[in-house]
């Protein structure tokens, strides 16, 4: 059974009629299949299996505790790049040993509070990001696990935006220093040197970068573990792509098989850090229809989910395909697919064939699990959705949907 299929001309997730969760909590509403994310989690780990390795699920792709807690129960790790992720995860009470902790601009007070946490490792991007670590370390007096992020200066071939492994990025430090670089913080003494990472970008769809850039990495790492410093963890990052439209599906069984006579030989535990690969085609979003419009040009279709719910297509040109909740008319229409926010960049889908529809009908964008309710705000004052897990025939509310209230909650009026 797909986590999404028509039965009968109606979408369900699981064994649960969509319209009937529409029914239910509304829209516009996240539904997420809880099969679907362990699936994709099992289905990485099956393929390491013959490695010693960490899934470390990247909460930046989609950080609702509910679905955060389904990979914690799984046995997942987590990537995180925020003090606020590390919030998330406490929350669910993940395993410390288990994280690693990324991104190019961490505090002190992000620091601070990993290493009250006791996590596995931060992924360091800079030489003075290290110097911070280890002088924050020094006034906790305690030892900072770190690896090095190092750009391997390889091409992805993906959206320029999602890009991370080229020397012209801002993440990670050029390969060319690398080597000196560990020199460098092997003798800091509040720093235990633990691994070397990479990430090279999101929605790689290819095998041929990662096995390039893992090989270059793994030829440092052998020479840092002979001249330097033992190493105990490759971490290879995340941003295995998958199907929005007509992608070849990411070959895992190929890529673990590459990857492993990559590194076998070093004898280091593999950490993968995948978001997206997991989460991305685990959730959609509903909405619907409230106005039919047609000008001297176009087919609108005017939905009451807009940018501020789900802007990929807005910031990257993404394509999301898009379906009626429920066929009952085989005839389709060219149109775009617009929002109700003030922008003429808040659209879904620009001159797509869709199924047609008519007012108050409801639209299903699929693939919307990753990058869709994290990245969502509350531009023109417009609640964020609700959100919704479902696991076989139940529906479990994850998150509710905001109310006005919510919007000036914080805010101070008394001025």
């Amino acid at each position: 059974m797909n986590d999404f299929e028509y039965r009968g001309g109606e979408l369900f997730c699981e064994d649960v009629r969509a319209k009937d969760l529409i029914e239910k909590y509304g829209t516009p509403l996240y539904v997420y299949s809880r099969k679907a994310i362990s699936g994709g989690f099992d289905r990485l780990s099956d393929a390491f299996r013959k490695i010693d390795h960490l899934i470390c699920f990247s909460v930046k792709s989609c950080s609702n505790l509910g679905v955060l807690r389904v990979l914690k129960e799984k046995g997942s790790g987590f990537d995180i790049v925020s003090g606020g992720e590390l919030f998330r995860i406490e929350e669910i009470n993940a395993d410390m040993s288990k994280v690693v902790f990324a991104g190019v601009g961490k505090t002190n007070d992000e620091i601070e509070y990993a290493l009250e946490q006791n996590i596995l490792m931060f992924n360091v991007e800079s030489e003075q990001e290290a110097e911070r670590i280890n002088s924050v370390a020094g006034d906790l007096g305690v030892e900072a696990g770190i690896a090095i992020r190092i750009n391997p200066d390889v091409d992805p071939k993906t959206h320029k935006y999602i890009t991370t492994g080229k020397s012209e990025n801002k993440f990670g430090v050029d390969i060319e220093r690398g080597y000196d670089l560990y020199k460098k913080v092997a003798g800091l003494k509040n720093l235990a040197v633990k691994g070397i990472q990479m990430h090279i970008g999101s929605q790689i769809t290819e095998i041929e970068p990662y096995v390039t850039a893992v090989g270059k990495i793994a030829r440092l790492a052998e020479r840092i573990k002979k001249d330097i410093i033992p190493l105990s963890y490759m971490d290879i990052g995340g941003g295995m792509g998958i199907v929005y439209k007509d992608e070849k599906p990411f070959d895992v069984p190929a890529f673990a098989e590459a990857v492993i006579k990559e590194i076998k030989s070093l004898g280091m535990k593999l950490i993968i850090e995948p978001g997206r690969y997991i989460s991305g085609n685990s959730g959609v979003l509903l909405t619907q229809v409230q106005y039919l419009k047609k000008s001297a040009e176009k087919n609108f279709v005017i939905v009451d989910a807009g940018m501020n719910d789900l802007i990929r297509p807005s910031l990257y040109g993404a394509y999301h395909r898009i379906e009626p909740v429920s066929k009952r008319d085989k005839s389709s229409v060219l149109c775009d697919v617009v929002g109700p926010v003030c922008e003429s960049g808040d659209f879904i889908a620009k001159d797509r064939e869709i199924g047609r529809v008519s007012q108050d009908d409801y639209l299903c964008v699929f693939s919307a699990g990753a990058y869709g309710a994290v990245m969502s705000s509350n531009y023109n004052s417009r609640p964020r959705a609700a959100e919704v897990l479902v696991d076989g025939n139940e529906d479990i509310m994850i998150r509710k949907r905001e109310e006005y209230l919510d919007l000036t909650r914080l805010d101070n009026p008394n001025i």
